[in-house]
């Protein structure tokens, strides 16, 4: 008991229980790692992390075992809701601003806590060695393969070899079942002693309105409460998704046989919609890395001046500031996207040219450009802090991202041309 209350506090503030605070997204990020630990334990003792076996168990477990069906589905939607769930709350502490001052390094822990729930997912995904596994993990190498330099290198680790064989089933299967959920598990401990040492989650400013009840602290019973709804509902919607709709399992690994069109994992799909739009190079290394270390520059950023955490996108302009963002890649992206596709095409923004200027340097310098002018364009209007202002450039790539990848999931079809969902 003592451990628990060491990690969790005897009072929590009414503001901070409001729902539309957090929406309890960490939380549920918590039951559905578990739900996937449970029920990945249970399929261990039917699965066969073998090429020649592994489909075959996966099979006989849905048809010829008992409640088979049901927890591989629990595990299948488990972990296809805890990626957007995740990030979903990554968002949220950036847009409340709870990643600055003494909370900069829980900010890290969560990047990291992103980044093994992505290989959980991805290391998962080939275990069930069916055409859709085998083809989407193909990309997703393929597209490790050209990074320049280091890439080949990292591909030959990747798959134990040449190509998706044995060596990869075991190399995915050891990352699945122990690497991802014992380094999970550490940075969950750590993230949440983490926001227990800060003081708990960072809370909304007192408003003019605000009661007694409003300010007044709760017992953790309370907080408890709270967190047992909102677990049961989760789990009862993790349910009826598995009943009403089972995990798929398509056809076995064949090798000889691609799929037309052969894509990656969803949650990959914005990465290889950026391959359609530039060099590699570009698209494998250098967008991801500007974004993963923007990602990490931005708790350093000085807070003098600057709007306090607590309040989402932090004052009312930031909220106008970061609907416009929003509204600006849903119009831009796909804009874009119709240009390259139909206008620019296959040879590039400059025909005659290397691959690497004309479907590299060239667009993302224009990218630049743009990010650029548009940022002039937000001084002109808003003239925003700076936090505001980081926040709003977030919110409009992030966005943009979101975009390219639902245009991979619903909009592309053979030969991964652009076409309408119901052509699919």
């Amino acid at each position: 008991m003592s451990l628990i209350l060491h990690m969790r506090p005897t009072h929590v503030s009414a503001r901070a229980l409001r729902f539309t605070h957090t929406f309890g997204l960490g939380g549920m990020a918590l039951v559905l790692f578990g739900l996937l630990l449970f029920t990945g334990v249970l399929m261990m003792f039917a699965y066969e992390p073998s090429p020649d076996r592994a489909w075959q168990s996966v099979d006989s477990l849905q048809g010829g075992t008992l409640f088979g069906e049901l927890i591989r589905g629990v595990h299948y939607w488990s972990a296809n809701l805890l990626i957007p769930i995740t990030v979903l709350h990554l968002l949220r502490v950036f847009l409340t601003g709870a990643y600055r001052g003494r909370r900069r390094a829980n900010w890290y822990i969560g990047l990291g806590i992103i980044f093994f729930v992505l290989m959980s997912g991805f290391t998962g995904y080939l275990l069930p060695w069916d055409q859709t596994a085998y083809w989407a993990i193909t990309i997703c190498t393929e597209m490790l393969g050209q990074v320049p330099g280091i890439g080949p290198a990292m591909q030959g680790i990747v798959l134990g070899g040449t190509e998706i064989g044995p060596a990869t089933m075991i190399n995915f299967y050891a990352l699945h079942i122990a690497v991802t959920p014992l380094a999970m598990i550490t940075l969950l401990t750590w993230h949440f002693w983490k926001v227990r040492e800060a003081g708990g989650v960072v809370l909304p400013a007192i408003r003019p309105g605000d009661t007694r009840e409003n300010l007044r602290a709760l017992p953790f019973s309370d907080l408890l409460l709270r967190e047992a709804v909102v677990t049961v509902v989760l789990i009862a919607v993790v349910l009826v998704l598995a009943f009403f709709f089972a995990a798929p399992l398509g056809d076995p690994a064949n090798p000889g046989i691609s799929p037309n069109p052969a894509k990656a994992p969803w949650y990959f799909l914005g990465l290889q919609e950026l391959l359609i739009h530039f060099d590699a190079l570009f698209a494998v290394v250098v967008i991801p890395l500007c974004v993963i270390a923007g990602l990490i520059a931005v708790s350093f950023l000085s807070t003098d001046g600057q709007p306090p955490p607590g309040d989402w996108f932090l004052t009312p302009k930031g909220r106008r500031m970061a609907l416009v963002a929003a509204l600006t890649a849903l119009v831009a992206v796909p804009v874009f996207v119709l240009v390259d596709e139909f206008v620019i095409g296959s040879d590039g923004w400059f025909p005659g040219t290397a691959s690497i200027i004309s479907n590299g340097v060239v667009p993302f310098v224009l990218l630049l450009a743009g990010v650029i002018a548009y940022r002039m364009l937000l001084s002109k209007f808003f003239a925003p802090t700076r936090s505001e202002m980081v926040q709003t450039l977030f919110v409009l790539l992030f966005t943009s991202f979101i975009v390219l990848t639902a245009t991979g999931i619903w909009f592309r079809g053979e030969g991964m041309s652009l076409v309408w969902p119901w052509q699919i």
